[in-house]
């Protein structure tokens, strides 16, 4: 039971980072690459790659900080 709290909380985390990027990036990306370009989908992909990257590398940054903290512990 332990280990499924934990995998929710972490996933939890990845969506929050990943959606703090989305709200924060969004309107910069599309006013740098323009219209015409963020509507073909090789400039899409490397946005939402960047986001899920950035999003895993904090998630585990801050899961390591909770575990340090000792309120999860795994």
């Amino acid at each position: 039971m332990e280990k499924k709290w934990l995998l929710l909380i972490t996933i939890l985390i990845f969506l929050l980072f990943t959606f703090l990027f989305w709200v924060l990036t969004i309107g910069y990306a599309k006013k740098g690459y323009g219209t015409k370009m963020w509507k073909h989908w090789p400039t899409r992909l490397s946005y939402w790659q960047a986001a899920i990257l950035y999003s895993i590398g904090l998630t585990a940054i801050t899961m390591f900080l909770l575990k340090w903290g000792n309120i999860l512990t795994f």
